[in-house]
């Protein structure tokens, strides 16, 4: 009789055991919509860096990399990893050398598995506040809250939500993982560029870093951009075996890029980049909870998922550098006041959203509008529009063609 209690006790336990792993081997839209709707609320005020808010934010992150069961690893044996800056009114620029410092906070977990190498999971969780910090592109944005849901609650829940996942599917992967929120990013990738300068495991060991910013936004396309892929020769191979459900990826490869990737790539460690794309929301105010596409990032979610799963198999990558799209690209003096469609694939500029009171208003330009020319000057890409910005000084009078529907339209534009 003791025999059959102990068998139908083992029995128990482990069927409770496989439950438990069940549970938590999925990515959870839940979960993430709890995230999200906790970091973007009004209570949070848009997560200014350096704010009391985003201290908050801060503290929530730890909170659930404890609950997910890693271990601190930021200073002293906390889960923050702090630094002191001096701030920049240039979104991904250097520090300014007469403005005040602040102080901030890196959120740091550690999943040990006892592996010779580190796979990094990383997002940016500051977000722009309440517009004081020239970022926003609403055109009175100060003392309105920027609740950042995508940019970039979406990403920081994806960090959670992976750290749940990899510490509890009961699986011992050939890598540990370091989970890293980053503070500052909208201020220049400030947070990153502090952490890998002052970082808490051996940059050495690290296997490549996945960042994720603005991953929400999954539209009717459902299409994933995967920035990075040319910084080891593993990736675009490895990305086009695997299982894509309904997504369709678009890849990338310059390591370069106006996010924390960006920052490790800087210090030889390949990078990967998840991103859903730019919207009419982006560094608004009405980038909100009600916005996001949770089933959408849940499927982001679950392709990172089997992306790191098929790279902890692989030993240790090896780095190659890119060219970045952005290199020779000349710093322009104007701007049209638009925000371009990055992930438009034909000839030309594809107008994602036109800010209020800027020339392209005043000219009348609307979103979903295809830029081809400004003055004599033929835009087939993002860089030479950026190029034919250059030419021009403030208060300049050209023209500007776009195709709107089955029209070609010109319109004179003063900037």
């Amino acid at each position: 009789m003791k025999l059959m209690r102990t068998w139908l006790l083992t029995c128990l336990l482990i069927g409770y055991a496989q439950v438990f792993w069940a549970q938590n081997a999925v990515i959870s839209e839940q979960r993430l919509r709890q995230h999200i709707t906790y970091l973007a609320s009004d209570k949070l005020k848009g997560r200014g860096t350096a704010t009391a808010e985003e201290r908050k934010a801060a503290q929530y992150i730890a909170k659930h990399f404890r609950k997910a069961g890693l271990k601190p690893l930021g200073d002293n044996g906390t889960w923050f990893h702090t630094f002191s800056f001096r701030k920049t009114n240039d979104p991904h620029g250097v520090e300014s050398t007469d403005a005040a410092i602040l102080t901030s906070q890196n959120v740091v977990g550690f999943l040990d598995n006892g592996a010779a190498h580190t796979i990094v999971i990383g997002a940016h969780y500051d977000h722009l506040g309440l517009g004081y910090d020239r970022n926003s592109l609403d055109p009175n944005p100060q003392g309105k809250i920027h609740n950042g849901a995508d940019d970039n609650a979406s990403g920081t829940a994806g960090v959670l939500e992976l750290a749940r996942y990899f510490a509890k599917n009961g699986v011992r992967e050939r890598h540990n993982f370091l989970f890293i929120c980053f503070s500052a990013e909208e201020l220049g990738l400030i947070g990153s560029k502090k952490y890998t300068e002052r970082p808490t495991i051996d940059l050495e060991k690290v296997h490549f870093m996945l960042n994720m910013d603005m991953i929400g936004r999954l539209n009717q396309e459902r299409r994933l951009m995967i920035g990075g892929v040319g910084t080891a020769p593993d990736f675009v191979p490895l990305i086009e075996s695997l299982p894509k459900g309904n997504l369709v990826i678009r890849m990338d490869s310059s390591g370069i890029g106006p996010s924390d990737h960006a920052s490790f790539y800087l210090k030889n460690i390949p990078v990967l980049f998840l991103f859903t794309g730019q919207h009419a929301d982006y560094h608004k105010p009405s980038d909100d909870v009600d916005k996001i596409n949770f089933a959408g990032q849940k499927a982001v979610l679950e392709f990172a998922v089997r992306l790191v799963e098929a790279l902890d198999q692989r030993p240790k990558l090896t780095f190659q550098p890119t060219r970045s799209n952005m290199e020779d690209t000349p710093r322009f003096r104007v701007t049209l006041g638009i925000m371009p469609d990055y992930s438009f694939e034909g000839e030309g500029v594809q107008v994602d959203s036109v800010s209020e009171g800027k020339p392209a208003a005043r000219a009348g330009l609307q979103r979903g509008d295809r830029i081809i020319a400004l003055g004599d000057m033929e835009v087939r890409t993002i860089r030479e529009y950026m190029q034919a910005l250059s030419k021009f000084q403030k208060g300049d009078t050209t023209t500007v063609k776009f195709i709107r529907g089955t029209e070609t339209l010109v319109r004179e534009v003063t900037f």
